[in-house]
């Protein structure tokens, strides 16, 4: 999963990648610090996993992983070439989602490239140059279509059809994700406006409930998601051994990290969930779209195990989470309880599934 971070210049968008990927991206106060991509890769947090370590005391714990993009800051008339422009563009259109940063914080050490803080103005600047580049895009697939389209071919004639109803979308402002057409054939005009997007407000210290209140509904008109964290405090969270992150997270009445929130929202707006295998040599966290079957499931692993897919051994987290239990006697309790399931090709893996696979070579 690759979530790119963007957002107007001086948002704070580097200091939050280097506070979610406890990376090292410049930050300074002025527009364009960061040129060429940061990318960041890091660890999902999840409970789930450290618990089966504790269980399965393995050689080797690996969590699933996500990887964060930090792209140029973007600004009015990137579609036509201002700033960094078509490359800013190039980059956003290889991720998966876009978090996109949106500055709550009220800071006049550091320049607002806008004039100042206003969170609607903001998101409508960076939506109108994603839309004028999606409609761009448009017209020169509509150029190849049309030709097909008029001698006849079928596919093309439904494709231009789609292709029409997309840009009606995105003449009237929206963005091409509220077309109501099908999942696949949007997907096929491959839009910078089709992608889930996170709204991330950078607050100060202590939030502006009015700004955050105002994102949240900016978020909700758009059918998008919204969080509000201070990625200055993120930051020092982040500098913080594990002992000390535990402590500090304690006295701030902080329950979860901005990473964590993230992901979590970041694995919603995507539509995907963990599952795990567990044993002796490793513990490990894959990551799938929720309604995979078992043998996409097990291709995740390795293709072989999906081609050869037999069947696969299941047993759910919860039903193995329990304490001072060794593993061995809980899977063989779990055997005479029936709850390690033999599951064929059609069963759809459930987050927090744990599966071991049996494949044909």
């Amino acid at each position: 999963m690759e979530i790119g971070i963007v957002g107007l210049p001086n948002v704070g968008k580097s200091t939050l990648f280097n506070a979610l990927a406890d990376a090292n991206a410049q930050a300074s106060n002025y527009p364009f610090t960061t040129i060429e991509p940061n990318v960041g890769i890091v660890a999902v947090p999840d409970q789930r996993l450290h618990r089966l370590a504790e269980i399965f005391k393995p050689k080797k714990t690996t969590p699933a992983s996500v990887r964060f993009v930090d792209i140029a800051g973007l600004v009015k008339g990137a579609a036509s070439g201002e700033g960094l422009g078509n490359k800013f563009l190039s980059h956003i259109r290889e991720v998966d989602a876009i978090l996109m940063v949106v500055r709550l914080f009220k800071d006049s050490n550091v320049t607002h490239v806008m004039g100042g803080v206003d969170p609607e103005r903001d998101i409508a600047v960076i939506e109108t140059e994603l839309i004028l580049a999606d409609l761009a895009s448009l017209e020169k697939q509509k150029e190849k279509l049309f030709g097909k389209a008029k001698s006849g071919d079928k596919e093309s004639r439904e494709a231009l059809e789609s292709l029409e109803a997309v840009k009606a979308v995105l003449d009237s402002g929206r963005p091409a994700r509220s077309c109501e057409i099908s999942p696949k054939v949007l997907a096929g005009f491959s839009l910078l406006t089709s992608k889930p997007v996170l709204f991330v407000g950078n607050t100060d210290e202590v939030p502006d409930p009015v700004l955050v209140a105002k994102l949240a509904d900016l978020a909700k008109i758009r059918g998008a998601r919204a969080l509000s964290l201070c990625s200055k405090i993120e930051s020092e969270i982040s500098q913080l051994n594990p002992e000390e992150r535990a402590t500090f997270l304690s006295e701030m009445g902080i329950k979860t990290t901005g990473l964590e929130r993230v992901i979590i929202a970041a694995y919603e707006i995507l539509g995907l969930c963990s599952y795990f295998t567990a044993g002796e040599d490793e513990v490990r966290a894959w990551t799938i779209p929720v309604g995979a079957k078992a043998p996409q499931a097990a291709g995740v692993i390795h293709s072989d195990f999906e081609k050869g897919f037999i069947r696969a051994e299941v047993y759910s987290f919860k039903d193995i989470s329990a304490k001072d239990i060794s593993a061995h006697v809980k899977e063989a309790v779990l055997r005479e309880k029936g709850l390690i399931r033999s599951e064929g090709k059609d069963y759809i893996v459930k987050d927090g599934d744990v599966c071991f696979f049996k494949f044909s070579n």
